[in-house]
């Protein structure tokens, strides 16, 4: 894939991850590109799935929502059965933002946005401990958030 971006690419993909409003003729002015030839190769990292989609980042604390728990979750038994239950689980519940499966003792590292710690007892006692499925889990409250990006570090794919 990377032999597929170029320097010009790579650009692009910096700014619009920077700033994903940016019009077709900014982004073009910018990378030093006519406004159709810069659309043709956002048109293309799109077609190639690079770009996958533009989203708008809220801040989470300015709605409520700024206490923020990293848990890791081992079911009782990680089966290929269980752990397809478990993900499937994950759509009912809005608090959890962000989840992978990790190597380890854990099976799972989830990430978890509540308006405080008791919105998150509530949450850890009556949907993922109410689970069959988990056996444990271990959280670790975010005490401060020193970086926090969303942005793929496009500089350290090969060729660009």
């Amino acid at each position: 894939m990377s032999d597929l971006i170029d320097e010009l690419d790579a650009r692009i993909l910096d700014l619009i991850q920077e700033d994903a409003s940016l019009s077709v003729a900014d982004l073009a002015e910018k990378v030093g590109l006519s406004p159709s030839p810069c659309w043709r190769r956002v048109k293309r990292l799109e077609d190639l799935g690079v770009i996958r989609k533009r989203v708008t980042v809220l801040d989470p604390d300015k709605l409520g929502l700024g206490f923020e728990v990293y848990a890791a979750v081992k079911l009782s038994l990680p089966s290929r059965a269980n752990l397809e239950a478990f993900e499937a689980r994950l759509d009912e519940w809005p608090e959890v933002v962000s989840c992978v499966t990790v190597t380890g003792h854990e099976d799972y590292m989830l990430r978890v946005m509540t308006r405080d710690m008791h919105a998150y007892d509530d949450f850890l006692r009556d949907k993922l401990l109410a689970s069959d499925l988990v056996s444990g889990v271990e959280s670790r409250i975010i005490m401060r958030s020193v970086k926090n990006t969303t942005a793929v570090p496009i500089r350290l794919v090969k060729n660009v």
